[in-house]
């Protein structure tokens, strides 16, 4: 017997239930043939046994195969350590370049901006400078061409 057969006798069980008459009218109490019922109650009785062996032995095949699981990730975990101390030791030397090479980069940062500030600060200077020069120039011309038109007759 098999999972289906007891299913199917207590539903037959329950269509019995349903198919008989309520009792003076109340349908929470029902007229049931007594034997019918105990004799599905018995099929059922008898069915459960086998199906508990069933589960039993799906129950064992199932926790071979969890057992065999167990054993096949325990190895892949035991290769996986074994490269990743491999791994570590050629990661070290690769951390350590990395921290050396974010040092040397923190460092070259630091002086760019130094030397853009210096570099800033210097424009700025000849600019000014060049500011000055042009107004004594603008200012010169200007003169230059006050006096020119006061001197040509128009």
């Amino acid at each position: 017997m098999d999972g289906y057969d007891v299913m199917s006798l207590l539903d037959e069980l329950g269509a019995l239930i349903e198919g008989s008459k309520s009792v003076l009218g109340n349908n929470q109490k029902r007229q049931v043939d007594i034997n019918q019922a105990l004799g599905l109650l018995d099929e059922i009785r008898e069915a459960f046994p086998a199906e508990f062996r069933e589960a039993r032995i799906i129950v064992k095949d199932r926790q071979g195969m969890i057992e065999a699981a167990e054993a096949e990730a325990n190895r892949i975990i035991a290769d996986a350590e074994e490269r990743a101390e491999l791994i570590v030791s050629e990661q070290e030397v690769v951390r350590r370049a990395q921290l050396r090479a974010e040092e040397i980069l923190r460092e070259a940062t630091e002086r760019e901006h130094d030397l853009r500030i210096g570099a800033e600060e210097y424009a700025d200077q000849i600019l000014a400078g060049l500011e000055e020069q042009l107004g004594k120039l603008s200012n010169n011309v200007s003169r230059c061409r006050d006096r020119l038109n006061n001197k040509i007759p128009r």
